[in-house]
């Protein structure tokens, strides 16, 4: 049975957060799974240095445990107690942006189990900034294997909420921090190679690791058209390799100029209805109005890509909770934070994307169009 206990982050001072902190520790201590609030997503955390409580996390998600796990930390020294050699780029990212949403990769001490590291020679860290993580790692030990609150494949959890929908019954407590502030995973960056390599894009954006390391080159994998499918490829972050984020419903991206992706959406969508499928349509505030009488799920205005991110994956769970069998969406590419949320929505369409040609509004066929929508 999963307990579900209410931590306000702005008051770990009051005797019922202690209790929950204390209780959290407790659990973690003595191999157990506790769900907890970051600033990125809820993450699921176990033991880092006990290779059963990884192995409970892995069964609890349902992920493959080739799949490696985040160890968290909450103080900048023990960094050196999960990482055998620690380059000075570590350095400079652990002094501009820890504690914060970025995660690096390193060479692993060997007393770290590789049922954490997902058998890897290499270990992925971060130093969490989220007030109740920071409290629950401390009193679980210090170094917290976290990998995101949700089972595998499914949108990550911004929400206490969602934790409970999918991993209620499999881990020992949840705490309810409130909604996260930043809605996607942190960043990753692979500090092992000769220069360093974006693995995954996130909050802390390419460009600002480029102003504090210089170069930095970006994985090819972070946006296949296909997913790495090769049995033998063995990722080096969380996500490289499956499926991720993804609804139950079919989602599919729609490229290309405003009134050609409303349009191209409406008749795709009507298509759907009239064959008696649920439909859902994921749009910018900018371009709500165009889809009629559509239903629209409003990501965010497009100038305030934090809002996107942050609203994203409770979007993707709405429309579960909607049973929407055909997902419909716009493309987000303004702003650096662009990178991350296309990396999540082309994970979460399983890259299926189109592009609409241009003229497609004015050339499709003239039964086809609603004079009420685009204009």
């Amino acid at each position: 049975m999963t307990t579900l206990l209410t931590v306000n982050p702005e008051h770990l001072e009051t005797a019922d957060a202690k209790r929950a902190i204390a209780l959290a520790g407790d659990i973690l201590k003595n191999g157990g799974l506790v769900a907890f609030p970051t600033e990125t997503v809820y993450g699921l955390g176990g033991n880092a240095f006990d290779p059963h409580a990884s192995e409970k996390i892995y069964a609890a998600k349902g992920r493959p445990s080739d799949n490696p796990l985040i160890v968290h930390i909450a103080e900048m020294d023990d960094l050196e107690r999960v990482a055998a050699e620690i380059p000075e780029e570590a350095r400079l990212l652990a002094e501009s942006f820890w504690p914060g949403p970025l995660t690096m990769i390193l060479k692993k001490r060997p007393e770290l189990p590789d049922e954490t590291t997902g058998g890897l020679s290499t270990v992925a860290v971060r130093f969490p900034s989220h007030p109740v993580a920071q409290a629950v790692i401390a009193a679980g030990g210090g170094f917290i294997a976290a990998p995101s609150a949700n089972a595998s494949g499914r949108p990550s959890p911004t929400l206490a909420s969602h934790c409970a929908e999918d991993l209620d019954g499999r881990v020992d407590l949840i705490l309810d921090g409130g909604p996260v502030g930043i809605g996607v995973e942190s960043s990753i960056v692979d500090l092992t190679e000769e220069r360093p390599v974006i693995l995954r894009p996130g909050y802390i954006t390419g460009a600002m690791l480029k102003r504090i390391l210089g170069d930095v080159d970006t994985d090819p994998a972070i946006l296949p058209r296909e997913g790495p499918e090769d049995a033998s490829f063995r990722p080096k972050a969380p996500g490289m390799k499956y499926r991720h984020y993804a609804p139950r419903g079919t989602m599919t991206l729609v490229e290309g100029d405003d009134d050609e992706v409303a349009a191209y959406i409406c008749d795709r969508a009507k298509e759907a209805q009239e064959a008696g499928r649920r439909v859902a349509v994921i749009a910018s505030a900018e371009t709500a109005s165009r889809y009629g009488e559509l239903p629209v799920y409003l990501a965010g205005r497009r100038q305030v890509p934090d809002e996107v991110a942050r609203n994203l994956f409770r979007i993707l769970r709405q429309c579960d909770e909607d049973r929407a069998e055909e997902i419909y969406a716009e493309t987000f590419h303004e702003g650096e934070l662009s990178a991350a949320i296309m990396n999540r929505m082309e994970k979460a369409s399983g890259h299926r994307i189109v592009r609409v040609p241009s003229g497609y509004r004015d050339n499709r066929k003239e039964h086809e169009y609603d004079n009420s929508i685009g204009e």
